[in-house]
């Protein structure tokens, strides 16, 4: 199972991206070695996760997210 999750960083700007454990990836990003985004954007919350059953379709799902303007993404 791979997740899509949004996170808001301290600047406001949503970083989205894929993992299959939410919990580590999490702690990767706070740690500032999660991607090069949220080491130059540290991350404030998650504010959206969904689980999806093959990568395929979580990263379909994730291009998809990352199209929207900033307030569809908030509304989820």
């Amino acid at each position: 199972m791979y997740y899509v999750y949004l996170i808001e960083c301290k600047d406001t700007s949503i970083y989205t991206g894929i993992t299959t454990d939410l919990a580590r990836r999490w702690r990767e990003h706070q740690r500032g070695i999660g991607s090069r985004y949220t080491r130059a954007h540290p991350v404030k919350r998650l504010i959206h996760a969904e689980l999806h059953p093959t990568r395929s379709a979580a990263l379909v799902r994730e291009a998809e997210i990352k199209r929207w303007k900033r307030e569809r993404k908030i509304a989820l």
